[in-house]
């Protein structure tokens, strides 16, 4: 395949928000450097990690302006020095800088296959949601049959799949949404929803669990959902895994997690997963495999929108007027 010189991709301007997106329509192609993939962008995942990154608020990420996206997949159509595979031509998902364009540098330890048979934009959410939902659940969280869960944004793209996992493993649901995204919600199989806008979502976790709290509890929102989540969990053996703070920072001190709060608070970022612990990484692609064929994990179904319109997607998406999986087709 011949590669052209440029490109079109959605640069992030500003530290003020989506809104200063701008499509440019003849950027550089990149080259991969060494153990890296370069990919013919087909769908590129939105995750709210790239609002963060808009506002600067997301840690570690680049400097405006800079092109936008985490997540893509598509067709590999170069490699870098030291890559012996994936072969040119397979079609992968995975995670790096600059998503949001016709092609992408990715590193290659940070890429899964997409599944025989799915459409790539089928396997957005699959190293990011599907790889983050089950770290929380297992390897960090500690999941157990007859365990009881609560998990926070579960209409959203972790969430989905967290509920949905945390069912496969024989837990008890609980799941704090929306009014409008219930319905959602139940269908993927949670036994309980919390309207977190109307209902103290302490006080309902501790009704249902008749005072003990949650065994785990999957905490991504931050901000008073964080003290929500540590307050719910089931003292001494409680877990709570912190995988997001979109609602803003929160912070717990020695002295609560000693006398008021002793539970066991555990930090997840998929990206530093994928860097610092690869073996726990395949040992989650390798779990995930056998969900797929199991029939838990299914293709996605993902709500599309053209390159140009990049900017709207993010802005419905920090609306939370969105549900589920949202993509970017260049």
């Amino acid at each position: 395949m011949s590669i052209p010189a440029t490109m079109r991709s959605l640069e992030q301007t500003s530290l003020n928000g989506p809104k200063d997106m701008r499509l440019v329509p003849d950027a550089p192609v990149p080259t991969p450097g060494p153990g890296e993939i370069l990919v013919r962008v087909t769908a590129a995942g939105v995750n709210f990690a790239d609002i963060m990154q808009t506002n600067g608020t997301y840690h570690g990420g680049p400097q405006p302006p800079y092109r936008a996206g985490f997540e893509a997949a598509g067709e590999i159509v170069a490699l870098g020095d030291g890559v012996t595979g994936p072969a040119l031509g397979s079609h992968v998902i995975g995670t790096g800088y600059g998503a949001f364009a016709e092609y992408m540098v990715l590193p290659v330890v940070a890429v899964a296959p997409v599944p025989t048979g799915w459409a790539d934009e089928q396997a957005l959410g699959l190293v990011l949601n599907w790889a983050t939902a089950l770290a929380a659940l297992k390897p960090l969280g500690r999941i157990t049959a007859g365990e009881t869960v609560l998990i926070h944004a579960a209409a959203g793209g972790v969430g989905q799949a967290a509920v949905k996992l945390a069912k496969h493993y024989g837990a008890t649901v609980i799941t704090t949404a929306s009014s409008g995204k219930h319905e959602t919600v139940r269908a993927l199989g949670a036994d309980h929803v919390i309207d977190y806008r109307n209902d103290d979502v302490v006080a309902e976790v501790m009704r249902l669990t008749d005072g003990a709290g949650a065994d785990l509890v999957l905490e991504s929102t931050g901000g008073p959902s964080f003290n929500a989540s540590v307050a719910s969990a089931k003292r001494v053996t409680g877990r709570v895994v912190v995988y997001g703070v979109a609602g803003g920072e929160a912070a717990i001190t020695n002295w609560e997690l000693n006398f008021t709060h002793p539970i066991h608070l555990i930090g997840l970022h998929i990206g530093v997963l994928i860097q610092t612990a690869p073996q726990i990484f395949d040992q989650l692609m390798d779990e995930l495999s056998a969900l797929m064929a199991e029939g838990v994990l299914t293709p996605g179904q993902p709500i599309v929108y053209d390159l140009a319109d990049g900017p709207k997607a993010l802005a419905d998406m920090q609306a939370g007027t969105t549900i589920g999986k949202l993509a970017i087709r260049p």
